[in-house]
């Protein structure tokens, strides 16, 4: 009896009785609690709006070196620039930029969208649109909350150089190129990505040639660019492309960048960098 008191009390170790359990636990409590803490990559604002009629969301990376220096900076003006819009991977590169050396530091400012037809397009007169989108076309009240109100909310808060650039992507990528040409003062450079011109049937690049010969010769800089998006998407741009060649004054720097390897959804990243590149290149050294 007592040999097999025994080898029952072996036989329960082995098949992780109480003896083996204790042995886990004890190793479980040798775990190292881990201290969990938030990872900070910018500042976050509730901008109160007249223009707007609400509070609107504005969102800011600043250069790593920017709260130990007395430096000005040039600014880039994102649009879709909420935190689950386009802020993080603009951003992202305008940080990449930094620590590599590979750009100028440069202050990014998100401007969050709510909606987008309504804050991004031109007004249409096409029943279709206006059907779908009830609510759309006021993209010009939007310019107004922008020169009025988010431009000098930032000029007023940070340290700013004064040189201002505008971004954006597809329908905001619009909004880009109507107020390039209705408002070319507002911005020193640009950037267009896939820009919805065929919004209003084309209507924008249609006009674009009677804009630009209203526009004075002061220096600014435009970069357009569009992926494989089918003939609804390039007959508008080859309507622009033509205007600009045969408009646009001696001091607007301009250019077109067809990526026929990329898609509408491809395309941001990648140009987005390259505009990064061509706007805020380091210094040579």
């Amino acid at each position: 009896m007592r040999r097999l008191a025994l080898i029952l009390s072996f036989g329960l170790s082995m098949a992780g009785g109480a003896p083996a359990l204790a042995e886990t636990a004890g190793a479980q409590a040798t775990v190292p609690v881990a201290v969990e803490t938030p990872i900070v990559i910018g500042r976050s604002y509730a901008l109160p709006s007249r223009v707007m009629g609400q509070t609107r969301e504005i969102n800011v990376w600043l250069p790593p070196g920017y709260d130990k220096s007395s430096q000005t900076y040039a600014v880039l003006y994102l649009l879709d620039g909420g935190q689950d819009q386009d802020f993080h991977h603009i951003s992202g590169i305008a940080q990449l930029g930094t620590i590599v050396g590979a750009t100028r530091d440069v202050i990014v400012v998100g401007i969050a969208s709510v909606d987008r037809r309504n804050e991004l397009a031109l007004p249409t007169d096409n029943a279709e649109l206006i059907a779908r989108y009830p609510t759309q076309g006021q993209s010009e009240r939007f310019r107004r909350f922008v020169s009025d109100e988010v431009m000098p909310f930032i000029e007023g808060r940070l340290r700013t150089n004064g040189e201002t650039a505008l971004m954006g992507e597809s329908l905001a990528g619009l909004f880009v190129v109507e107020t390039f040409l209705k408002e070319p003062q507002m911005f020193d450079a640009y950037v267009a990505v896939s820009p919805s011109l065929w919004w209003d049937g084309g209507q924008l690049a249609r006009q674009s040639g009677a804009h630009l010969r209203d526009h004075s010769n002061d220096p600014r800089t435009l970069i357009l660019t569009l992926g494989d998006e089918g003939e609804e998407m390039q007959a508008p741009m080859d309507v622009l492309i033509a205007n600009l060649r045969d408009h646009a004054l001696p001091g607007v720097t301009w250019d077109f960048t067809p990526r026929p390897s990329e898609s509408h959804a491809s395309i941001y990243h990648g140009a987005a960098l390259d505009a990064f590149r061509r706007l805020y290149a380091a210094p040579a050294q």
